[in-house]
C-alpha cells in the first residue's frame, strides 16, 4: 500500500486543526465562514478534507481563528507542559483552609480548585454573578457547605451544586482530621 502523498497529508492536517481550532473557539462552520468572509461550504469541505483551499482562503480562515496559517496546516505536535507543584503554588482563605488551581492554565468560564481544610477550617465563599453554579465535591473527610442558611453535610463522593451568586461557606467540621474537596465554579456568562 504506497504511503498517504503529502498533499493528502496536508489536507488531512489541515481538516484535524480547522475542526479543533473551531471548536475551542466555540464556533458553528456558519460562523467561522462569516467571519472568514467565505461560505459555509468551503469550512465544511476543509473540515472533510476535500477542500483544495486557495492562499488567500487560508488566510482568510487563519485570520477569522487567530492564528497563523502553519497552525492551521501543521503536523500534530503533543503540546505538553509539566508543571512543578512549587510553581502552582498555593492560596491560603479563611481560617486553616488553602486552595491552589486544579488546572493551572486559564480555562475559559471556569475556576477548578483543590480545596484543603484543616481541622475545623472554614472559609466564606467569594460571591459570583447571577447565573453562576458552583459545583463541590468531597474527597475525603467531612465538608459542610451552608447556601443561604441550609446546611448540606458531604462525606467523600458527595457533590453539591448551588447558585454561585448566594451566600455560601465552606467548613471542615472535624476538629481531628483534615478534609479535601474539588470546586468548580462555571461562571456566568455576560452579554449572552
Amino acid at each position: 500500500m504506497d504511503e498517504p502523498s503529502q498533499a493528502s497529508q496536508v489536507a488531512a492536517h489541515l481538516s484535524r486543526n480547522l475542526a479543533s481550532l473551531r471548536h475551542v473557539r466555540g464556533l458553528t462552520q456558519g460562523a467561522l465562514a462569516k467571519a472568514a468572509g467565505v461560505p459555509r461550504s468551503t469550512v465544511a469541505n476543509l473540515e472533510s478534507g476535500a477542500g483544495n483551499p486557495s492562499l488567500a482562503v487560508l488566510l482568510k480562515v487563519a485570520g477569522a481563528l487567530g492564528v497563523p496559517i502553519d497552525e492551521l496546516l501543521a503536523a500534530p505536535r503533543a503540546k505538553v507542559r509539566k508543571w512543578s507543584g512549587a510553581e502552582i503554588g498555593t492560596t491560603s482563605r479563611g481560617q486553616g483552609v488553602s486552595q491552589r488551581p486544579l488546572v493551572p492554565e486559564p480555562v475559559p468560564d471556569e475556576i477548578l480548585t483543590l480545596m484543603d481544610f484543616a481541622p475545623a477550617g472554614l472559609m466564606r465563599g467569594t460571591p459570583h454573578l447571577p447565573g453562576t453554579r458552583e459545583y463541590f465535591t468531597c474527597l475525603s473527610g467531612r465538608v459542610t457547605i451552608f447556601v443561604a442558611g441550609d446546611r448540606y453535610d458531604l462525606a467523600p463522593g458527595d457533590v453539591v451544586a448551588f447558585p454561585g451568586n448566594l451566600p455560601h461557606s465552606y467548613q471542615n467540621p472535624d476538629e481531628q482530621k483534615a478534609a479535601r474537596g474539588v470546586s468548580a465554579v462555571v461562571l456566568a456568562r455576560v452579554g449572552v
